[in-house]
């Protein structure tokens, strides 16, 4: 039987499926990813994703 899932729970789950599929989007195309890192805009190449 499976548990029901909280709010919270499924909104986690939805954030994790959008991020995972933004990172591949951008390691299919060849476009960087940018990310907030110690204050400041970093962008990671997509061979490092």
């Amino acid at each position: 039987m499976k548990k029901k899932m909280s709010l919270h729970e499924k909104a986690e789950a939805a954030l994790k499926k959008a991020v995972k599929e933004v990172v591949d989007k951008h390691k299919k195309t060849g476009r960087p990813l940018a990310v907030w890192e110690n204050g400041k805009t970093v962008l990671i190449s997509p061979d490092r994703l």
